[in-house]
């Protein structure tokens, strides 16, 4: 049989005003068409699993022909929230021309009654526990509607390799490894793998290193992110494991928090295995807007405090963080903005990423909005975009929330800004080296 996995990949922004921005400022094109280029490393994995008697097509969805859709058996379709519209449109389309449809990610997880309208069947939760039984089923012609993995414990030590080599390596400006699933912290807002697995789950360092090699194989000189939510949680992990990736020699990006910083040893061995850049969620300049943020336990508001000194810590070991801010949190007020700006500022980071509170199904931050009222309308998945206000903020207005964010991209990410930023770290780790060699 001929399965085709659809990726429905790329940024989406509904605000026309911003997306005006967008396409003028360096700092937001180039964060914005990183995200857009990443490819579908779950698909990938399903690729990978399948056997080898079926042929395997990955597509992203702008590689679809327009009216002439391809010859598959079943496609699957994997989407986020602010996709879901399209890919159900897309999913309606194969429908009508006899062609089975099996639909995925974590917009269908948490929202399955709403997918099952546009296919023959959803997979909830984790692929790999259920894909095999998806293509069994299919090529009796016999799909169930639900494939339902969420109780089902995954290993990642059986994770099979993606299958990387179906990849056009040209349209992309990195590549995606994951080291482990899930988050030890549950804040409200997160719409990620822990909606998908309750448990914190490392891959076998073998796997990750053969995951890495198989990259290299189909791409001469890789840039590789991590896609696990919170990378070096397992500190003992990693310091066994980035010395023998030091020996690729590749440069890499990974999300992790900002106890990163406390580790000197865990710094070091990064810089060496190639770390180029973190991306942390320091989400508010101040204590205001952290009160709750976490379902468990208040550890980021704890944290702040020390944000300035962790993220000179990690950028002084020539290491650049790209630090993230939600702006719009309850309890944040309209000065927000000028504090990020004025941290962005003070710290030099390299890059900074800002982003709107965004409701997406499954999480807490949507059950709250919903039973509050505060959403200003019902399932506005469209408008899940990160860059898109959604809700009635409590500190502001919405059109204060809309102009404040509008303004702050304006002044963080035009090219004076960002240059200035860039120039200073450099700068700052041009004279943390010279210290260094003169001690030594």
């Amino acid at each position: 049989m001929k399965f085709g996995l659809i990726a429905m990949s790329g940024i989406r922004v509904c605000d026309s005003e911003l997306l005006a921005l967008g396409l003028t400022l360096p700092g937001f094109v180039e964060r914005s068409k990183t995200i857009a280029s990443l490819p579908s490393l779950g698909l990938l994995t399903l690729a990978g699993m399948t056997p080898k008697q079926h042929e395997v097509c990955y597509r992203e969805v702008d590689q679809l022909p327009g009216d002439n859709m391809e010859d598959f058996d079943m496609v699957a379709i994997s989407t986020f929230t602010a996709q879901a519209p399209e890919a159900y449109e897309l999913a309606d389309r194969y429908r009508a021309q006899g062609v089975p449809v099996v639909m995925g990610g974590l917009h269908v997880t948490c929202m399955a009654d709403e997918a099952q309208e546009h296919c023959d069947a959803v997979v909830l939760g984790q692929g790999e526990p259920v894909w095999l039984d998806v293509l069994a089923d299919a090529e009796w012609g016999k799909l169930q509607s639900i494939y339902d993995a969420r109780q089902i414990t995954f290993d990642l030590a059986d994770a099979p390799m993606p299958a990387y080599e179906l990849l056009d390596v040209d349209r992309y400006n990195r590549l995606t490894v994951q080291a482990s699933r899930g988050c030890p912290w549950r804040c409200q807002f997160c719409a990620s793998s822990i909606l998908l697995t309750p448990h914190y789950h490392q891959k076998p360092a073998e796997k990750v290193l053969a995951e890495v090699d198989r990259i290299c194989e189909v791409w001469k000189h890789p840039f590789i992110e991590l896609t696990d939510d919170n990378a070096f949680v397992n500190r003992r992990y990693w310091k066994q494991l980035l010395p023998r990736l030091a020996e690729r020699r590749i440069k890499w990006f990974a999300e992790t928090d900002i106890s990163v910083a406390e580790d000197e040893q865990l710094l070091g061995l990064l810089r060496e295995a190639g770390c180029a850049e973190v991306l942390i969620g320091l989400e508010s300049p101040s204590g205001a807007g952290l009160n709750g943020l976490e379902m468990h336990k208040n550890w980021k508001q704890q944290m702040q405090p020390d944000y300035e000194s962790a993220v000179q810590r990690i950028q002084s070991h020539g290491i650049r963080v790209n630090g993230c801010f939600i702006l719009g949190l309850d309890g944040q007020q309209s000065d927000v903005f000028d504090q990020v700006f004025e941290m962005a500022d003070r710290l030099a980071l390299y890059d900074v990423q800002i982003t709107l509170p965004t409701p997406f199904p499954g999480t807490a931050l949507y059950e709250q909005l919903h039973r509050e009222g505060r959403l200003l309308e019902n399932r506005p998945w469209r408008r899940c975009t990160l860059f898109d206000v959604t809700f009635q903020p409590c500190g502001m207005s919405v059109e204060d929330l809309r102009h404040g964010f509008h303004d702050l991209s304006r002044r963080l990410y035009g090219q004076q800004f960002t240059d200035d930023r860039r120039r200073r770290f450099n700068q700052q780790l041009r004279t943390i080296l010279r210290d260094k060699r003169s001690r030594a």
